[in-house]
């Protein structure tokens, strides 16, 4: 079973790759839609580049990210620097609030005054190289997070999503934007919707573990599972966890037999909180209750 070191290593190294993946094709791409943008003198388009340019901003986060929360720990972060993550997240969310908030100014901007945009055919062209992109690059961040269960991950990839649906949104105004002179500050609105929800959604995930919060269904069947596999004849209860990026701190109670020797007791508690290091990485500090207390 590899060690938990070698764990972390693999988890950060992927954590770069997907940064670095971000950065270089969000730069190909900001590059792309600023100039018919600002050719086609579109407000959606031109917001959209932008939108991609602050996509590198927060895959450089990540890369940032991986190479801090990767430090041990030491005397003033003894649990190590994995909520690192979670900062950059609530950054990313912030961010995304900030640029939705952009979209909406622009667009009234648009609507104020009266003006119709003709795209051409290189802007379709763009934005489907966009749409096919940005969505490949977020599942490649999504199935990073799932894998390393890192949320700056999955920050990532919503951002990446948000951006191809913009650019869905933005393909679909092209196309009708022939008819409806107003169809281009109509899209910056909807598009801000979709930005705004992003950020909500990134925010609300992040801030919870920040603040705290109870462990879920799946981990309390997985402790369940190793205590009735170990015949261990105790209830577990009083669950509090603690995530710090990889590392994982659980404590809860358990209630056994009143007659057990204090070696016996502390016997049992040892094999639960070693099997659940080795099988999930989880380091368990547990209290014992007897009986009728």
């Amino acid at each position: 079973m590899p060690s938990s070191t070698s764990v972390r290593q693999r988890h950060t190294n992927l954590a770069m790759t997907e940064g670095w993946l971000s950065i270089l094709g969000n730069g190909l791409l900001f590059v792309l839609k600023l100039w018919v943008g600002l050719v086609t003198g579109s407000v959606a388009l031109t917001a959209d580049a932008w939108h991609t340019l602050t996509d590198s901003i927060s895959s450089l986060l990540v890369v940032v990210s991986a190479l801090f929360s990767r430090k041990p720990a030491d005397n003033q972060h003894p649990f190590g620097h994995g909520r690192a993550d979670l900062i950059c997240s609530v950054m990313i969310g912030v961010m995304l609030a900030m640029i939705g908030l952009e979209f909406v100014v622009k667009a009234i901007g648009q609507l104020q005054s009266g003006i119709s945009v003709s795209y051409g055919l290189f802007a379709i062209a763009v934005t489907i190289i966009s749409i096919v992109v940005k969505e490949a690059l977020a599942q490649f961040a999504f199935w990073a997070g799932r894998r390393t269960a890192n949320p700056m991950l999955r920050a990532d990839g919503w951002h990446h999503r948000s951006d191809a649906l913009s650019s869905v949104v933005v393909l679909v105004g092209i196309l009708l934007g022939g008819s409806f002179w107003w169809m281009d500050g109509v899209l910056g609105i909807i598009v801000a919707v979709m930005i705004f929800y992003a950020a909500y959604d990134i925010l609300r995930h992040s801030v919870d573990r920040l603040i705290g919060e109870p462990p879920d269904k799946e981990l309390l069947a997985r402790l369940e599972g190793v205590i009735n596999e170990l015949r261990s004849d105790i209830q577990p209860h009083h669950y509090h966890l603690h995530r710090y990026g990889d590392h994982v701190e659980l404590t809860f109670h358990v209630t056994m037999a009143p007659d057990l020797t204090l070696r016996e007791a502390h016997d049992r508690v040892h094999v639960i909180e070693q099997t659940l290091r080795d099988r999930f990485n989880i380091e368990a500090t547990i209290h014992m209750d007897p009986e009728g207390v």
